[in-house]
């Protein structure tokens, strides 16, 4: 694969709106994964074990992709994760390629407060 944006909008769409984690990993991941997360081990296998009660396990929950960045062998989602009963999350993922394949991982979460105090959306 050496369209990243094309890769990488394939794996965003299994990933975070049909919610199929290893569907999604075993596409589009190495198994030379680097976790920067730092609740996640590295390896493929460590994220499909932790994210998929997130996913494929709470099916009333929503990733909303707010948009997707690809620059050379970068790529970042911003989306907004809705669990019931809990506050939305802003979330960016940012993702490192390699010969096709993702194989470096970092994120950012944010709660979404109910008051700001300015007027501008945090998507």
């Amino acid at each position: 694969m050496t369209d990243n944006r094309a890769a990488f909008e394939k794996f965003v769409d299994v990933f975070y709106t049909k919610k199929r984690v290893r569907e999604a990993f075993d596409f589009l991941v190495a198994e030379s994964y680097v976790q920067h997360n730092p609740n996640i081990p590295d390896g493929p296998e460590a994220a499909i074990t932790a994210l998929t009660p997130k996913f494929d396990g709470s099916p009333d929950a929503r990733f909303d992709i707010q948009r997707i960045l690809v620059d050379g062998d970068l790529a970042m989602v911003h989306v907004r994760a809705s669990y019931p009963g809990r506050p939305d999350a802003a979330v960016a993922d940012i993702y490192r390629f390699a010969n096709g394949r993702i194989v470096e991982h970092w994120d950012v979460l944010q709660p979404v407060p109910a008051d700001a105090v300015h007027g501008h959306p945090m998507f």
